[in-house]
């Protein structure tokens, strides 16, 4: 077991240094803290398994990762003094040399050397200063702790003692770095994956079936299960990947409690009476790799009114405390806070009830009393910190029980939070639900429904522009040639107003220059590991051949007599050649400045090292050298893969647990298909409301789950003009659907005849032409209305769920939308009070208008029938949206939607290069703003416009050119009185009718007029 102790240099360096550093930092302000002390005392006698961590164990953990019993730390600011045997000795000579000096003094057999060192250390501390910080509350036992006391005797009379409890809490322990967060991160999800997916169902199945069962059996049962790696493996709640079940513990219950009885306390027992069906009050928390995390629920079976009040005032008081946790808050405005809101409440008498302490630190200590969370503490939260916050009503009596057992009662919620900065603290147990949705449960009324409340209409005018803005005509000879003056001159104002803003805005953000390094995010270097000991390698290596180890993903390569592993990672690629009875097989290193292509951004730790830059082998074994480097490139191709497919779903995240609705029938909507389709088959299924998301199961039992935490947009579009109704639902993170991943979900159902065909039907045998057709019609009408209504009433409900989370149900404007080409097909982008949307076919494009920067209009000129718009976002590193060839038809309308909505745009008649454009913003974006952000795209466009009038100048005609011309055209003009007579009799004709054919000649003569040929074939030349 020695052997496998292996102590984070790094992190020991990293925590001594951060404690020394705020031991100064108190010294030079006013000893507030550490109180003057100038040394500390941590002593740790023989290893008892007490359970609970005392303030010793949790500093040899915190700093070592382990307990070394029969040790003594004495701490200086400046240095770190460690008395322990031989053995211990060896694991900790690793430490030496770094940025705090540690001199380790080594006990063995001899009496007289021990108390030498035992002498030192008291030197040590009498220099150090009189006052000693020592932990009084700490008990520990052992041959080593009887010697220290008879050492320390002699000048305990001479140093003052000091608890230091407090300044190793607060400078030390309570503050987490990210390892030690992951690690309560774990310790919770196990925590809570046991609470819900097995106590919960194990409770409603002795309740529901009546058995008989005592608290003590419960529990036992529960305890059993960290004995089942299958169990941990499976939770809904998933765990990291690593995650180690050997290195979970109990560090407090399992508790199971009802019937009358009940304790709040950490020290409560499971007794040996039976669980009663009424207020249950279960708790449990768990140790992983030494951090540990607490949760408790109390469930109410059949709950009278004046319980589920006094359980929903509690459950308000608890999210207030949680709420009211945050960097910079005394841990006393907490509690007081606490009792604020039941004062203010509608039953302040529940005051007298409330426990005195609502928790307190939790980590590598089950509590820690320096943060109890109490009307008294003053101590301020930090970043990082954790506390278990456990609030509680002890001894109700009950107005109207139920049973002899119900007559009193208590009520109690656990959950373990992390401090945050400037946000709500992040709570690590919310995987276990305490809305009253989920804790009560009823036996008697499973039939009662509750009533659907009343939804708020939503105005459809929000963030758009009224429907007077959209031109309805389509033929030419109608449409306008020029825009509304006064409504361009409004715009222009508009605009520049916007433009200005967008300038300040960028400036005031970008006040520094900051970005990155030639506009590209740098890539971090990566290690990569083979082997971690000698006995991994491979056999076959004792032959000193080339041996190819697919499942560590290296390369073995003899060089001088020694097998030398190679990560595939650090191999480029590997060829083979022949040359008379030998192959030569040549194997290539990454190495800097190796290429020159756009892919050449392999970082490196240290660049100017020396590198291998290749490898080749001689063997007269020609077959054997083609297998190896076919293997070599095999197994290079699936690093790379695994890369790309690991890199692509980074951006997915692990959603929390569906919380299903227990209590009654959840709300849901059947005959639904989805999309994007599971494996790929298109299957109808049904969707379901659940607390905190929504539920798609198809017909084979496959499940797609959505959290409403994780919905960023949620839309309801009508069949009106369509083939589908759809409801939509935008996520803030892509979730994984099979194997592909899906930031776009969509529930749907055809609205088509297909659907209701009534051929053979007895009505179509009597009836016949107009009148048939026209009760189709009627019926469909109907039918797609009757869908609308049942979609949208179903989306409110989902709005209904999720009231908590800020969004609501978005509807497009049709008579707002335009054609253009997002991605590859020509379809229908449509506004809505919030974004801009396409939800008809795949793929999706939903754009948020609070994320837009600027949005930008190019190939707007004279003559052409499409132009392109272009979306630029507040993060200037996610790539612009184009959407590609608009009919120049909505050029207007476009406008006026963007100006109405208060997006910034320009126009120009070229497509920019917006990659090198943007790459050009992200290296330097305080230069960029600095030198006037945004504007160079309207000033591109005025420079084009003063080109076009000098190129119209350059071709304007002398008065001799122009009696030149009349010359020659009345000399060449045979027909001009047929023409002018024909020009005549056709405008008489237009007076009495066109027809299709004359209004086309017009057309084009019009065309001439307004130089749209001669634009045309111009730009044809220029290009």
């Amino acid at each position: 077991m020695a052997d496998e102790v292996k102590i984070d240099s790094h992190t020991f360096h990293n925590r001594l240094s951060s404690f020394t550093s705020a031991w100064k930092a108190d010294r030079r302000s006013n000893d507030a803290l550490f109180a003057g002390v100038g040394s500390i005392l941590v002593l740790m006698g023989k290893n008892e398994d007490t359970g609970a961590y005392q303030k010793s164990n949790a500093m040899h953990y915190w700093l070592l990762g382990y307990e070394f019993p029969a040790t003594l730390m004495i701490f200086t600011p400046d240095a770190l003094w460690i008395v322990t045997t031989v053995k211990k000795a060896k694991h900790l000579e690793g430490l030496k040399g770094g940025k705090t000096p540690i001199e380790i003094l080594v006990r063995g057999k001899d009496s007289e050397q021990n108390a030498k060192h035992f002498e030192r250390c008291l030197d040590l501390i009498k220099t150090s200063g009189k006052k000693v910080g020592i932990l009084p509350k700490d008990t520990t036992s052992g041959p080593f702790i009887e010697e220290w006391k008879k050492a320390y005797g002699d000048i305990s009379k001479d140093v003052e003692e000091v608890d230091i409890t407090p300044a190793l809490s607060i400078a030390a322990l309570a503050v987490k770095d990210e390892t030690e967060l992951r690690n309560m991160r774990d310790s919770a999800r196990a925590s809570t994956g046991i609470m819900t997916e097995f106590f919960v169902e194990e409770m409603s199945e002795i309740l529901d079936e009546e058995k008989k069962v005592t608290h003590k059996q419960l529990t036992d049962k529960i305890d059993r299960k960290l004995d089942e790696p299958k169990f941990f493996q499976n939770l809904k709640s998933k765990l990291t990947s690593d995650f180690d079940t050997q290195q979970l513990d109990w560090i407090y219950g399992p508790v199971v409690q009802s019937g009358g009885n009940y304790d709040l306390k950490l020290t409560a027992q499971s007794d040996e009476n039976n669980l009663h069906a009424g207020t249950i009050i279960a708790g449990l928390g768990l140790r992983y790799k030494s951090y540990t995390s607490m949760v408790a629920r109390t469930y109410l079976v059949d709950p009278n009114d004046a319980q589920e009040s006094n359980y929903k005032l509690l459950l308000s008081v608890h999210e207030a405390i949680i709420k009211e946790a945050r960097e910079g808050a005394a841990i006393k405005d907490l509690y007081n806070k606490a009792i604020s809101v039941i004062k203010s409440s509608k039953r302040p008498e529940m005051e007298k009830h409330f426990v005195k302490s609502a928790g307190g630190g939790i980590g590598l200590e089950t509590r820690d009393p320096v943060l109890a969370i109490n009307a008294k503490n003053a101590r301020v939260l930090k970043d990082g910190m954790t506390l278990y916050v456990s609030s509680g009503f002890t001894d109700i009596e009950n107005p109207k029980p139920q049973d002899k057992k119900s007559k009193t009662y208590s009520l109690g919620i656990t959950d373990t939070i992390r401090i945050r900065r400037d946000q709500d603290p992040a709570v690590f147990t919310n995987g276990a639900a305490s809305d009253t949705g989920s804790v009560c449960f009823f036996f008697k009324d499973e039939e009662e429904e509750p009533q659907p409340k009343k939804q708020t209409k939503k105005d459809p005018k929000v963030g758009a522009v009224a429907a007077s803005n959209i031109t309805k005509t389509k033929l030419r000879a109608e449409r306008t040639t020029q825009a509304d003056e006064g409504a361009e001159a409004r715009r222009r104002e508009h605009q520049k107003e916007l433009a200005h803003k967008k300038q300040q805005e960028g400036v005031a953000t970008y006040s520094e220059a900051v970005g990155d390094e030639n506009g590209v995010t740098q890539k971090k270097f990566k290690k990569f590991e083979s082997y971690k000991r000698d006995n991994q390698f491979p056999s076959k290596v004792k032959d000193l051949a080339i041996v190819v180890d697919e499942k560590a993903s290296t390369i073995v390569l003899p060089i001088m007599g020694r097998p030398v592993p190679f990560h595939i990672q650090t191999i480029k690629n590997a060829s083979k050649t022949d040359e008379g009875d030998f192959a030569y097989l040549r194997i290539n290193f990454l190495s800097p400045g190796q290429g020159v292509g756009r892919k050449d951004d392999q970082p490196f730790e240290d660049p100017t090292a020396h590198f291998v830059r290749s490898l080749t082998f001689r063997s007269r074994d020609v077959e054997r050298m083609d297998l190896i480097a076919e293997q070599i490139t095999n197994l290079r191709k699936n690093a790379v893969r695994r890369e790309q497919e690991k890199k692509e779903l980074e951006d997915v995240v692990e959603q929390d647990k569906l919380v299903e609705v227990r209590n009654r029938k959840p709300n849901r909507l059947d005959n639904i298909f989805v999309r994007p389709a599971m494996d790929g088959k298109r299957i109808s299924g049904e969707v379901e409301i659940h607390q905190n998301g929504l539920r798609y199961i198809d017909h084979r039992g496959s499940k797609i789950d959505i959290l409403f935490s994780n919905v960023k947009h949620l839309f309801f579009q009508p069949c009106t003009h369509e083939l589908i109704v759809i409801i939509h639902v935008h996520l803030k993170n892509p979730i994984m659907i099979g194997k592909k991943k899906a930031k776009d979900v969509q529930f749907y159902r055809e609205a088509t005849d297909m659907q209701f065909d009534e051929t053979g039907n007895r009505k179509r045998k009597h009836r016949y032409g107009d009148e048939e057709e026209f009760e189709q019609e009627q019926e469909e009408r109907r039918r797609r209305a009757l869908l609308d209504k049942q979609f949208k009433r179903f989306a409110e409900e989902i709005q209904t769920g999720a009231r908590d989370e800020g969004w609501g149900v978005d509807i497009p404007f049709r008579e707002l939308g335009f054609n253009g080409v997002p991605n590859r097909s020509n379809v229908f982008m449509q506004p809505t009070a919030d974004c801009l949307v396409q939800l008809t076919e795949p793929p999706f494009t939903v754009l948020t208008l609070d994320e837009i920067e600027v949005a930008h209009l190019e190939r707007v000129q004279f003559g052409l029938k499409n132009f392109d718009m272009v979306f630029v976002f507040k993060d200037f590193h996610r790539p612009p949206v184009h959407i590609n060839t608009i009919p120049v038809e909505s050029l207007e309308p476009v406008k006026e939607w963007l100006d109405s909505i208060n997006i910034a745009y320009s126009e120009g008649p070229l497509n920019l290069n917006w990659g090198t454009i943007m790459k050009t913003i992200t290296a330097d974006p305080h230069q960029f703003f600095k030198d006037g952000g945004w504007s160079f795209l309207a000033s591109e466009s005025d420079d084009e416009d003063k080109d076009d009038e000098e190129e119209e100048s350059a071709f304007e005609m002398s008065e001799s050119d122009l009696a030149v011309s009349d010359e020659s055209s009345e000399d060449e003009s045979d027909f001009d009185d047929d023409a002018s007579a024909d020009e005549g009799s056709a405008s008489d004709e237009v007076s009495a009718g066109e027809d299709w054919d004359e209004l086309e000649k017009k057309a084009k003569k019009k065309d001439r007029e307004g130089g749209l040929e001669d634009e045309d074939s111009g730009k044809k030349r220029k290009r």
